[in-house]
C-alpha cells in the first residue's frame, strides 16, 4: 500500500514539475512491483530519468532492501549513477565497483575504498558531536570515545531525558514557554544561525523540539552503522563488510560482475532487485551472469524485481568474432530476445531531447514516438542556430583532390575531403562563439575520427579561442550521449557499409539537441533502400551547407523555421575561405 501512495503522490509531482509523460509514470509504478520489468526506451525519452526514479522509490520505499545496478559501459553507469548521487539517497549508502569510478563528476570517492575512508571521517565527526552533547548535559566527555559508548549513551541518557521530557509536556500545553524553558538539548542546539524556539505557542516549539529528536535519533543511527567499521580492522574486511552489508545501491558493468562472480559469491553478497540500463547492448549470457551472484536462500532465489531498460532499435551487444555473430546470431541481447517473443513491455512515447523537426529524422522507426510539451514550448528549441540557415541539413561533400574515401590498411576508412569540411564547419562555429562543450563531431569508423582528430590537432589545438570540441568519436562509442550539435561524417562515397544497419542510423540522427549536419556522398546514401525515410527528410532542403553570414554571433532571433539570407557554400575550399576570413576579422580586432 506504502508503494502505491507513493506513486500517486509521485506521479502528481512527475507530471507537473519534472516533464515526464504518462508512459515513465507506468514504467516506474512497473518497475516498483515485484517480478520483471522491461522498458523500451526510444532516443530521448528519459530512460536513465525513469531508471533514476524507480531506484529513488525502491530506496524510501523498501529500506532494508538491496539493489544491483548493471550497464553495459562505465560511460553509461557513470551517467546513471552521477543522477542517482542528486537524489536524496545518502552517499553512504552507494557503491560504484571497477575501473570507471575515477571518471565520476564529483568530488566524492564511491569506490569501496572510499567510502570506508568517508565511514571512518563521518564516525570521528559524530563522535566529537557526541561529546558536544555530553557536555551540554554535564555528563563526562568519555562517552563519545566509541560508537559503542555512544550507543550506551543514547539508551542510558539521551532517550531518558526525552522521555521525561515528553512526560512533563503533558498537562502542561496551555503554557506558551513551557517547551523553551525545559528542552533538555537546548543547549546543544544554540548553535543554530536562528533560535530554535520562538516562546508563541507551545504547538509550534513542539513541532521544533521535535525535529531537534530527530536530528539526534539520525545522529545515533548513522554512529550504530559505522560500529562494524570500528571493529574490523584491517581495510579489506572493512571493504567487504561494505559491499555485502552497508551499501544499498551498489553499481558496475556487466564486465566487472562476469569478472568477480566467484568473488562475490565467497563473500555471500545479497540483494533484492536487479536494474539493468541498455540492456539491448549486453550479450545474453553477460545479462544472465549479473542475477547469479548470489547463492539461493532454502532452495529459493531471493531476487524478487528485475528491471531491464533498453532500446533493441539501437545498437546490438559488440561480437567481433564474425562466425559467432552470423552463425549463432550471438548478438542477440536477451532483451531483444524477449521483445521478439512477445513478453509485455511499456514504451516510452514521448522524447524530450531534440528539436521535433530532428525527432522526425528517426521517429519513424518507432510506434508512436512524440514530443514533450518542454521541446515544443521552450524557447531554446524556436530559435535558429546562428550563422545556419537550418537546423538539421544533409551537405554532399565532392570528391577533395581528387580522392574520396581511402582505405590505408583494410577496414580503415577515411575520407579526407569531409574530415577537412567538417573541422572548417567547427571552427566556423567557435568563431561565431559557440562553447566547444557544446559540439561533438561523430563519424561511422574508426579511421575517419584518428583522421579528424589530427586536422583538429594541426587547424584548431594551435588557437586557444578555437581549441578541440567535446569529443571526436564514433557512432557507435558515442551511443547513450548527446550534445547540443553534432556534425556527422558518413566517410563511405564507393558503398554504403554498415550504416545499412539501420539501428546505427538511429543511433547517428538521435544524439543531436538544437543542430545536426551529416556531411556524406549523396548519390551513395539516397540510394539506399534500408535509409531511405531519414534520407528523404534531409533531402527535401539544399544539399549545400547554407550558411547566413549576417549573423555574426552565436545568438539570435530569427526562429528556427525562417532560413533568412542564404548562402550556399558549393565546396571544401570554399568553407575553407570563409573560416580564413574570419580569422583574420579576429586578428585585425586583436591587433586594434
Amino acid at each position: 500500500m506504502g508503494g502505491k501512495m507513493f506513486i500517486a503522490i509521485d506521479s502528481v509531482f512527475l507530471t507537473i514539475y519534472l516533464n515526464v509523460s504518462a508512459m515513465q509514470i507506468g514504467a516506474i509504478s512497473s518497475g516498483i512491483q515485484p517480478g520483471l520489468t522491461m522498458v523500451v526506451g526510444p532516443p530521448g525519452t528519459g530512460k536513465t530519468d525513469t531508471a533514476v526514479q524507480i531506484l529513488n522509490v525502491l530506496y524510501h520505499n523498501c529500506p532494508s532492501q538491496r539493489t544491483l545496478i548493471i550497464t553495459h559501459s562505465n560511460q553509461a553507469l557513470n551517467d546513471l549513477f552521477e543522477k542517482i548521487m542528486q537524489r536524496d539517497v545518502p552517499a553512504r549508502y552507494l557503491l560504484r565497483l571497477g575501473q570507471g569510478e575515477q571518471e565520476l563528476a564529483t568530488d566524492l570517492d564511491f569506490s569501496r575504498q572510499g567510502r570506508v575512508n568517508a565511514m571512518l571521517v563521518r564516525r570521528l565527526e559524530l563522535l566529537s558531536e557526541v561529546e558536544r552533547l555530553a557536555r551540554s548535559l554535564q555528563l563526562p566527555e568519555d562517552v563519545g570515545y566509541t560508537c559503542e559508548t555512544a550507543g550506551y549513551f543514547w539508551l542510558l541518557h539521551v532517550y531518558s531525558h526525552w522521555e521525561q521530557f515528553l512526560a512533563a509536556c503533558s498537562g502542561n500545553e496551555d503554557k506558551p514557554t513551557f517547551v523553551q524553558d525545559r528542552f533538555p538539548f537546548k543547549e546543544f542546539f544554540s548553535n543554530t544561525p536562528q533560535p530554535v524556539f520562538t516562546g508563541e505557542s507551545f504547538e509550534k516549539d513542539m513541532r521544533a523540539a521535535k525535529g531537534c529528536f530527530r536530528h539526534l535519533k539520525t545522529m545515533f543511527q548513522e554512529l550504530e552503522e559505522c560500529r562494524a567499521f570500528e571493529l574490523l580492522k584491517s581495510t579489506a574486511d572493512r571493504a567487504n563488510y561494505l559491499m555485502t552489508k552497508q551499501a544499498k545501491i551498489v553499481a558496475m558493468t556487466c564486465t566487472h560482475a562476469a569478472l568477480k562472480r566467484k568473488d562475490f559469491l565467497q563473500l555471500g553478497f545479497k540483494y533484492d532487485n536487479l536494474l539493468m540500463e541498455e540492456s539491448a547492448q549486453i550479450l545474453e549470457i553477460e545479462t544472465f551472469i549479473p542475477m547469479l551472484l548470489q547463492r539461493q536462500e532454502d532452495g529459493y532465489a531471493r531476487l524478487k524485481r528485475c528491471i531491464l531498460i533498453g532500446d533493441h532499435h539501437q545498437l546490438p551487444p559488440v561480437v567481433k568474432n564474425m562466425a559467432f555473430q552470423k552463425y549463432s546470431h550471438m548478438d542477440q541481447s536477451l532483451f531483444t530476445r524477449f521483445v521478439r517473443l512477445g513478453i509485455p513491455y511499456i514504451e516510452l512515447n514521448a522524447q524530450g531531447r531534440a528539436r521535433p523537426s530532428i525527432a522526425q529524422l528517426y521517429n519513424w522507426r518507432y510506434r508512436e514516438l512524440g514530443d514533450l510539451p518542454y521541446v515544443k514550448e521552450a524557447d531554446i528549441f524556436h530559435k535558429a542556430n546562428a550563422g545556419f540557415s537550418y537546423d538539421y541539413q544533409l551537405v554532399d561533400v565532392p570528391d577533395y583532390l581528387g580522392k574520396g574515401e581511402t582505405a590505408p590498411s583494410p577496414w580503415f576508412y577515411q575520407n579526407e575531403g569531409e574530415a577537412e569540411y567538417v573541422v572548417s564547419v567547427y571552427m566556423y562555429m567557435r568563431l561565431l562563439g559557440y562553447p566547444a562543450s557544446k559540439i561533438s563531431i561523430l563519424t561511422t569508423y574508426n579511421g575517419q575520427k584518428l583522421l579528424i582528430r589530427d586536422v583538429i590537432n594541426r587547424r584548431c589545438v594551435p588557437y586557444d579561442f578555437i581549441g578541440p570540441p567535446s569529443k571526436v568519436t564514433t557512432v557507435d562509442k558515442f551511443q547513450g550521449q548527446q550534445n547540443d550539435f553534432i556534425l556527422l561524417s558518413l566517410v563511405r562515397t564507393r558503398f554504403v557499409g554498415h550504416l545499412r544497419d539501420v539501428r546505427r542510423l538511429v543511433v547517428a540522427m538521435s544524439r543531436a539537441r538544437l543542430g545536426l549536419y551529416v556531411f556524406c556522398r549523396r548519390f551513395l546514401f539516397e540510394q539506399c533502400y534500408e535509409l531511405q525515410p531519414t534520407f528523404q527528410l534531409l533531402l527535401q532542403r539544399p544539399d549545400h551547407l547554407a550558411l547566413n553570414l549576417n549573423e555574426t554571433t552565436s545568438f539570435t532571433d530569427r526562429h528556427v523555421a525562417d532560413p533568412g539570407l542564404v548562402q550556399l557554400v558549393s565546396s571544401v575550399e570554399e568553407m575553407s575561405g570563409i573560416v580564413n576570413f574570419k580569422m583574420h576579422q579576429v586578428y585585425q580586432v586583436c591587433l586594434s
